[in-house]
């Protein structure tokens, strides 16, 4: 299979994968593209609650990830970190804090505790204003701070359709950020807290 990277990691795009569809904020204004965290706050609050999903393996274990979003400027910015090279999984992925749960903590103490370890975010100071849709994954940080306005212009991110073995043909997202992509579930993240902050519509089922 074939790879190709962006930044330390590896992506294994396969030989046949091909173009999506573009983006569905690619209408919008430099204007509308300004997002703040207030914008943020509402669209999410008035989103109905995170879609739970069966356990798709045996052994699989619940994790949970923060998606810190703070304001720079007037601006809505987000904390996006790079896995260490020497992780058993997902080496060199850019993602959001988070981790494994433990032994009967909840997905919001569990974000919160792995952001406090990662990357230094206090959980005292950090306001939970809902959750986004559970999803599946398959398998020494920096950090990333883009804006909304980053991920939001025309040439951050593609979609590529991927024919994957047992599941059929679906929508892969794809960001880059300062020489770095964001792909695989934080991107899937990304995506969907885009079109719910910006009030548009995919274009591709999941």
């Amino acid at each position: 299979m074939a790879t190709t990277g962006g930044g330390q990691q590896r992506i294994p795009r396969p030989p046949e994968a091909k173009a999506g569809s573009p983006p569905p904020w690619v209408h919008l204004t430099a204007v509308q593209r300004a997002v703040t965290v207030d914008q943020v706050r509402r669209s999410v609050e008035k989103a109905p609650a995170g879609r739970p999903i069966a356990a798709t393996l045996p052994a699989a274990r619940a994790a949970a990830v923060l998606v810190p979003v703070f304001e720079e400027d007037g601006l809505a910015r987000l904390v996006l970190t790079r896995r260490a090279s020497h992780l058993p999984s997902h080496q060199g992925e850019i993602a959001f804090p988070g981790g494994k749960l433990h032994p009967g903590e909840s997905p919001e103490h569990g974000a919160l505790r792995e952001a406090s370890e990662e990357v230094g975010i206090v959980p005292a100071d950090v306001d939970v204003v809902g959750e986004l849709d559970d999803l599946a994954t398959v398998a020494g940080r920096f950090v990333l701070s883009p804006s909304f306005a980053d991920l939001l212009v025309g040439d951050a991110y593609h979609e590529e359709r991927w024919d994957l073995p047992g599941i059929g043909e679906r929508p892969m997202h794809f960001f880059e950020v300062a020489g770095e992509t964001v792909w695989g579930a934080t991107a899937r993240i990304l995506h969907e807290l885009l079109v719910l902050v910006t009030g548009t519509h995919a274009k591709s089922a999941e």
